[in-house]
């Protein structure tokens, strides 16, 4: 097998260094970010027996080691290099396959030229610790009088940015990237603790995740709803506020021309028209198919957005007095509900200073939580545990009840009391080990 690359940049090249290597491991891809002194020319291809990727750039020098990179858990058993009539050969031994791409990246405001290097694994090699989104279950315990299976309702959770992209940066070094994961970690907890809810990271690390995968692994997932989290930056550190988002009108029309243009779904359900595949339709019926899963994506959009909105603004000044709308590329899933929410300004000192505490961050991620749970308590998907209980006679009031610890109170006591687990009783609210405190007010999760 043999895949050539050459980049050729429109000047004369001198010799350039190669300074510094950084790896970013996510579950279906690693990265190799190689840190250089300029633009460079080189070439990538494999060889087989043994398989392994070769990385020839030309007129450089390496200046810096491989055995700080943590690639135990990567495709790549071994990383080494030679020189010779000035170019530099890099080699990665493989212990797995993959699919080697390559690309350099212009200055920016933290890093200089770089040389980047993405090992894609194949779908059939992914392991469970990258399977998280593609087989996330709809599955919940039957109800206890036997009225069939239920699932639960599933939240795809995108903490935006990561690894080599660490998104805005405040004036103390507050990452992006950082904050937004802190949260989504949060939210997730929140939302595992909720019988009938299940949540699902689209990214759980420090990697990088495409605009496009990120909207693909919601739908693969098929999620019920698509929550992104980020924090905005702005050039002057006066901006403030937190904000909602959904996709405009504009974007909404274009998307669902590409996707009937590119037929690229036409091997998938189309959530929410009865689980219909479009590969099979003229291209009229296809139209009026999607156009109503996409309204109905839309509409579910603005109501569970505005709700969150409404939940920010109790405890933090929002940037605009309303949900916002533009033409964010994460919020394109024609057949998912989507949001974007900024959680503040990181720019802002005294916002970055609020996203920097995990008080804060519980407290952006139970707004958002009670928000999630608002919406689908009023449309809950049907053969949903949610859509049961509410049948049964059940209130929202259930999933919002609370408990002020007493003397003599334990955690397994307050829990067998209100037919809750010790598990979820911690998980709610955000407690480690056993210890509570009297006057304590403690959230108790649905049972």
């Amino acid at each position: 097998m043999l895949l050539v690359v050459s980049i050729v940049p429109g000047y004369t090249l001198a010799s350039v260094d190669v300074q510094n290597v950084r790896a970013w491991l996510a579950p279906d891809n690693t990265r190799l970010v190689f840190d250089i002194t300029g633009p460079v020319e080189h070439r990538l291809f494999m060889l087989d027996d043994p398989s392994r990727v070769v990385i020839d750039v030309s007129d450089a020098r390496l200046q810096t080691e491989f055995d700080h990179l943590s690639l135990s858990e990567s495709p790549v058993a071994n990383i080494r290099h030679s020189h010779r009539d000035g170019t530099l050969r890099i080699v990665l031994d493989l212990q797995s396959d993959v699919t080697p791409k390559s690309f350099s990246l212009p200055p920016n405001e933290q890093f200089g030229h770089r040389l980047v290097i993405d090992l894609e694994t194949p779908t059939k090699q992914q392991g469970s610790s990258g399977s998280e989104v593609a087989t996330a279950s709809k599955q919940a315990t039957p109800p206890a009088n036997g009225d069939g299976n239920l699932r639960d309702i599933i939240i795809a959770i995108d903490p935006g940015h990561g690894g080599e992209d660490p998104g805005a940066v405040g004036p103390n070094g507050t990452r992006e990237k950082d904050v937004v994961l802190a949260i989504a970690r949060e939210l997730k907890k929140l939302i595992d603790a909720e019988q009938g809810y299940q949540a699902v990271m689209i990214r759980n690390g420090d990697y990088f995740v495409s605009l496009r995968n990120r909207v693909l692994r919601a739908r693969q997932a098929n999620a019920d709803l698509f929550v992104s989290i980020h924090a905005d930056g702005w050039k002057t550190p006066s901006a403030r506020g937190a904000s909602v988002w959904v996709l405009s009108e504009r974007g909404a029309s274009s998307e669902m021309g590409r996707w009937l243009a590119s037929r690229e779904n036409s091997s998938d359900l189309i959530g929410g028209v009865g689980n219909v595949s479009l590969e099979d339709k003229d291209e009229v019926l296809a139209s009026v198919l999607l156009d109503m899963s996409m309204t109905a994506s839309r509409t579910g959009s603005r109501e569970v957005a505005h709700i969150i909105h409404s939940n920010i603004s109790q405890f933090a000044r929002m940037h605009k007095s309303s949900v916002e709308m533009a033409n964010f590329a994460v919020l394109r899933a024609p057949d998912v509900p989507s949001i974007l929410i900024e959680t503040g300004f990181i720019t802002n000192p005294q916002e970055e200073a609020q996203l920097r505490t995990s008080a804060y961050q519980q407290r952006m991620a139970r707004a958002i939580m009670q928000g999630i749970q608002d919406y689908f308590w009023q449309k809950p998907p049907d053969m949903t545990w949610v859509a049961w209980r509410k049948s049964q006679g059940g209130s929202l009031a259930d999933a919002n009840r609370t408990h002020r610890v007493q003397p003599g109170d334990t955690l397994s006591v307050i829990a067998v009391r209100n037919g809750v687990s010790v598990s979820a009783l911690r998980a709610a609210n955000q407690i480690n080990g056993d210890r509570i405190r009297v006057g304590q007010v403690l959230r108790i999760p649905a049972g």
